[in-house]
């Protein structure tokens, strides 16, 4: 990040910066107007910029326009600043850029990820990964021209979004057009237009993912959730892991009724510790996960039969059974929970199982019959292959290669 700094050191590159959040895409003559400096003197500055990825150019026709990207000051403060915000403080790190000169408005995002522009296009279109990083977003497509988008969550009613597939060149650009349905406000901006740009840099990807044909002052919930999502993208593909953002926590507080207790338990506990009460300080292990399946008997057969786990514990509770069952010589075990009547099951387990031989179990399952990935998703030697698989609930679970 030393770049990010050392171009935010100087008082007159920040002043360029505060001149792009005001009037985002100008040229370089329309810069060079606002500032007590001659033409060279504002390219090198802007050089600078566009080394830190705080300033992004693209060519209008004759023109070179340049505009303000706020990726890297969202990454500086995922690292430093998150974790001593409110999750809900949406926009402390968004640099909002608004009316343009033209009737519609455009946003331009730039970031540099390690990967391969394959992994990278995967990320963008495999609707399991996507969903990590994208505010658990669904995102249904066949990903060919003339295709419709459909994007969806499993805990909110209806299609959140759609649009239409309008160029696709795998893995390098992929043009969709996208229409908000999450509110009323939004549904009235009427129809934009989204791409993702794919650039080899050596061991690197450049993304840039451009927003564009957006009504002049169009509501920011439209574009406004692209630094975090980038972010995550990123965060994914780097490292295995999700980042959690304000995005992701938007429907945090319509969490099914089976995590309800454990989450306001939680909550409780926290806040007495808080306020400086006795904790707890002897946990020593997690002894059990809870699945919540439908069928016990049914989802029995499954783990045992066809993950090879083996039946720890089968006894009455209650009006159901006490099921556990746990890879041979795991301390941690999982049980079979039966759901209530009235809840829906497939959720996110969080389990995340450790294989020796990925490739081979993912073909395993698949000769099952078991609703797995298409494919294994490998992003380099930093990252373990893994793999996702749903059991007969639609509960989903990670396979993941043991390093």
């Amino acid at each position: 990040m030393d770049p990010i700094f050392r171009a935010l050191a100087d008082p007159t590159r920040r002043s360029l910066l505060d001149e792009l959040f005001e009037h985002d895409g100008q040229t370089l003559s329309e810069l060079e107007a606002r500032l007590p400096m001659t033409r060279f003197g504002v390219m090198k500055h802007l050089k600078v910029l566009e080394e830190a990825s705080l300033v992004v150019s693209k060519r209008r026709g004759r023109e070179k326009l340049h505009f303000l990207n706020p990726v890297p000051i969202r990454l500086v403060y995922e690292r430093w600043v998150s974790k001593y915000a409110e999750p809900w403080v949406e926009t402390l790190s968004e640099l909002k850029q608004v009316i343009e000169k033209e009737e519609k408005m455009e946003k331009v995002y730039e970031i540099y990820i390690k990967t391969t522009p394959d992994c990278l296009w995967e990320a963008i279109t495999n609707p399991d990964m996507r969903q990590k990083y994208n505010f658990g977003l669904v995102m249904k497509s066949d990903w060919t021209v003339g295709s419709r988008v459909e994007a969806t969550h499993p805990r909110a009613p209806g299609v959140l979004g759609d649009g239409e597939i309008l160029e696709v060149d795998p893995p390098k650009r992929l043009v969709q057009s996208f229409k908000a349905l999450w509110s009323e406000a939004v549904k009235d901006e009427g129809t934009s237009r989204v791409t993702w740009e794919i650039e080899q840099v050596q061991d690197s990807c450049k993304l840039t993912l451009t927003h564009d044909q957006l009504r002049e002052g169009a509501n920011s919930e439209l574009y406004g959730g692209w630094p975090m999502i980038l972010s995550g993208l990123k965060t994914l593909l780097e490292t295995g892991e999700t980042l959690t953002t304000p995005g992701s926590l938007m429907y945090a507080n319509q969490q099914t009724k089976l995590t309800k207790g454990t989450n306001e338990m939680i909550t409780a506990t926290k806040t007495k510790g808080e306020h400086g009460t006795p904790q707890a300080r002897h946990v020593t292990a997690i002894h059990t996960v809870a699945v919540p399946v439908s069928d016990q008997q049914q989802a029995l057969a499954f783990y045992v039969e066809i993950l090879g786990l083996e039946k720890r514990r089968d006894t009455p509770f209650g009006p159901s059974r006490w099921i556990e069952v746990a890879p041979r010589g795991a301390s941690t075990s999982i049980a079979l929970t039966a759901l209530p009547d009235d809840t829906g099951s497939g959720v996110d387990t969080g389990i995340r199982l450790t294989t020796s031989d990925a490739e081979a179990d993912h073909a395993a399952l698949r000769a099952c019959g078991v609703d797995v990935d298409r494919e294994i998703m490998r992003m380099g030697d930093h990252v373990p292959p893994m793999f996702t698989f749903r059991d007969p609930d639609g509960n989903r679970l990670v396979m993941v290669q043991q390093r």
